[in-house]
């Protein structure tokens, strides 16, 4: 979805270089996840199961445009 690929590529582009290990290891697992649940975290119908990716899913979120 390109939408997806969107926020992904704002979060690589802004807080990739910056962030700790642990959480570009979150960032990889995202990218492992079936595109339907990913929309439905980032849409906000869903919460990932994990808090830590919840974390994550979040902090893109808000990523200025």
């Amino acid at each position: 979805m390109r939408e997806l690929d969107q926020l992904f590529e704002r979060y690589l582009d802004r807080e990739w270089r910056k962030s700790p290990t642990s959480e570009r290891a979150r960032f990889l697992e995202l990218l492992a996840t079936e595109d339907d649940k990913l929309w439905h975290w980032f849409m906000g119908h869903e919460v990932p199961p994990d808090a830590g990716l919840h974390a994550l899913v979040e902090r893109i979120r808000a990523l200025p445009p």
